[in-house]
């Protein structure tokens, strides 16, 4: 995940652990190259997915699919924010079904 170093958004990784959801938010279309951000169940942004992942996935959502995020590990300040937190993104279509996985 990146930019959770930003704007306090790394005091918030301190509150997740293992296992929890996160809500996946994309950008409005207006941007020249929109993101998929990633917020806490209260709100609080914590970072968005890389480009890598958003150039396929923000399409999707916004065409109407859901995407939710389950933090596979959780680390703290000892180590470096790139490898703070490991995500795992669920797609599923508007009928429920799951479509796949990622971990990032």
């Amino acid at each position: 995940m990146h930019g959770t170093v930003f704007s306090g958004r790394d005091d918030h990784i301190e509150q997740l652990q293992d296992g929890d959801v996160l809500r996946l938010i994309p950008d409005p279309p207006v941007q020249e190259a929109p993101e998929v951000w990633v917020h806490m169940e209260t709100g609080e942004p914590i970072g968005h997915l890389p480009p890598d992942v958003c150039w396929w996935l923000w399409p999707w959502m916004a065409a109407g699919g859901v995407a939710t995020g389950v933090l596979l590990r959780v680390r703290g300040r000892e180590v470096p924010s790139w490898r703070r937190l490991l995500l795992e993104v669920s797609c599923a279509t508007s009928w429920g079904s799951e479509r796949g996985n990622a971990q990032i």
